[in-house]
């Protein structure tokens, strides 16, 4: 009787059924963390530009118009403006709202902002509210 010296097709199979399957459990968690991570730092972004809006505020006595908004909060804000990552896209696009408070201004995302009360806000539907 010969020796075996490789592996049986079924063998290959078998093994190549199992990676699947755990790759097909392993993915949509890291895809949903991928998400989360960018929330996440939207909402710091969000966080750091209402602290930076405040700080202007504090040495002015005023708020950023929205043309003049990131030049204006450079000074307290480390590295450049930060943009909206949630939905896969990065948008850093400032919007104009007279709302109080704001209100969604078109769809194309990024941060939407009421200068006369200094409110500024994700400028998305679902995360207007925060």
């Amino acid at each position: 009787m010969r020796a075996r010296s490789a592996f049986t097709l079924i063998e290959l199979v078998v093994v190549i059924i199992i990676i699947a399957i755990l790759a097909a459990v392993a993915v949509p968690k890291f895809i949903n963390r991928a998400d989360e991570a960018r929330e996440a730092a939207t909402l710091q972004s969000l966080s750091t530009l209402r602290s930076a809006i405040e700080l202007f505020n504090a040495d002015t006595g005023g708020y950023p118009t929205t043309g003049s908004i990131t030049t204006d909060l450079a000074a307290y804000l480390k590295g450049p403006f930060p943009p909206v990552t949630i939905g896969g896209t990065s948008v850093a696009t400032v919007t104009a709202s007279a709302s109080d408070p704001v209100v969604v201004e078109g769809s194309t995302g990024g941060w939407v902002y009421n200068p006369t009360t200094g409110d500024i806000r994700i400028n998305l539907a679902s995360h207007i509210n925060q």
